[in-house]
């Protein structure tokens, strides 16, 4: 049975925060709200974990994971960037974008994706998520809240709690949360290619 957090959205509870950690560093499935749309995440080395991101989702390894970090300074740990991705990156973070990016030999295969060794990376701008990363001191492995057949990614926590009650051990709530996921640029070509247009503005990135 899932525990249930109600947080305040702009200055989350250190308390709830501690707590919220503890069962991720458990190795605990948790739904949180971020600056785009709900999402499942976990610790990145939990193997288990990956494997019930991907049943909720209803995708195989093929689908890319996403790795949230703190800043820009833990981008470069985790996956390759060269100068020019660095300042596209740079000027639309943190917000609502994810970044396919090749992977480094720092994360485990498992989250790669299996052919191409890439992953999404973002650096969200949401209080919540910001406080997880600096008490966890280190990145979450996230996927979108989107159940499979469904059109836009849950948006209410209680429904969430409701449908996911068994299958995630943790929801958190604070505040209104949209159903638009981040908007996802691939990186690893000569030039961005998009892949999925969300709620990051288009513009910034030479892709309207």
């Amino acid at each position: 049975m899932a525990q249930f957090f109600s947080l305040f959205p702009e200055n989350p509870q250190p308390r709830l925060i501690r707590q919220a950690a503890e069962i991720i560093r458990a190795g605990g499935l948790v739904v949180f709200p971020t600056d785009s749309a709900y999402a499942l995440a976990g610790r990145t080395g939990h193997s288990e974990l990956i494997n019930r991101i991907r049943h909720i989702r209803g995708v195989d390894e093929r689908h890319h994971l996403t790795l949230m970090v703190r800043d820009l300074s833990e981008i470069a740990h985790y996956a390759r960037v060269d100068n020019a991705q660095y300042r596209l990156i740079k000027a639309v973070t943190p917000g609502p974008y994810t970044f396919i990016l090749d992977g480094t030999k720092e994360l485990p295969r498992r989250v790669l994706h299996p052919k191409r060794k890439t992953i999404g990376v973002r650096v969200p701008s949401h209080p919540v998520v910001a406080a997880l990363l600096a008490e966890l001191d280190e990145p979450l492995l996230s996927s979108t809240l989107l159940l499979p057949g469904e059109e836009h990614p849950l948006t209410d926590a209680d429904e969430i709690r409701s449908r996911l009650e068994k299958q995630v051990d943790l929801v958190i709530e604070a505040g209104g949360c949209g159903p638009e996921a981040t908007t996802v640029v691939d990186l690893t070509g000569g030039a961005p290619e998009l892949i999925r247009a969300g709620l990051g503005d288009l513009a910034p990135l030479g892709l309207d």
